[in-house]
């Protein structure tokens, strides 16, 4: 195995685990590692040796053979279509659009129009706001940015914000690490990437 296939892997074993049902600490206890090392290997940011993803395996009842090649399967490429409506907005929500469809490391958003949601986010990943067309302006820290089309805003994790449009139809990409908390806009309950 080498190490593309290798940091690949964690994608198939995930994929794997939740079909079965399975949560880490139950693969864990089968597998003879430790909770953390899976969640790593599962994250892509620990490589396991041969015999570690054998155990890893033999708990997920299938081969390591079999994991490397539904890795090399997992690999993803998809289009999501401007024109796109079923599968692509999200929720029942107006000018909220999921630009990039499943679960993976990172979750994009594309919001139109004057999506003001009136509160205060703070999550636990990092987050780029882009703005595609208009302006609008984010509070975060207790400062005012004013953001133009073209312009972008990095938040590390952690830091409180809030945004609005000021400009009608504007559009605003939001990218969010896994794991962050999603926005709301008016008509939608809370969300996780």
């Amino acid at each position: 195995m080498d190490d593309k296939e290798a940091l690949r892997v964690g994608t198939a074993v995930r994929r794997r685990r939740k079909s079965m049902v399975l949560t880490l600490a139950t693969v864990a206890a089968r597998s003879g590692l430790s909770v953390p090392f899976l969640s790593q290997i599962e994250n892509e940011r620990a490589r396991p040796s041969t015999r570690s993803l054998e155990r890893v395996a033999e708990a997920l009842e299938t081969t390591a053979a079999e994991l490397i090649a539904a890795a090399d399967s997992g690999r993803t490429v998809d289009v999501v279509r401007a024109t796109e409506e079923e599968g692509a907005r999200d929720g029942d929500a107006t000018g909220v659009r999921c630009v990039v469809r499943g679960r993976h490391q990172l979750r994009a958003t594309e919001y139109t129009g004057e999506q003001d949601t009136g509160r205060e986010f703070q999550h636990h990943g990092d987050e780029l706001m882009y703005i595609a067309d208009g302006a609008a302006e984010v509070e975060a820290e207790g400062r005012a940015y004013r953001l133009e089309r073209g312009d972008t805003l990095f938040l590390s994790g952690g830091v409180r914000h809030r945004w609005r449009a000021t400009v009608p139809g504007t559009r605003i990409l939001v990218v969010a690490a896994a794991g962050t908390v999603g926005h709301e806009a008016p008509g939608i309950v809370g969300h996780e990437a």
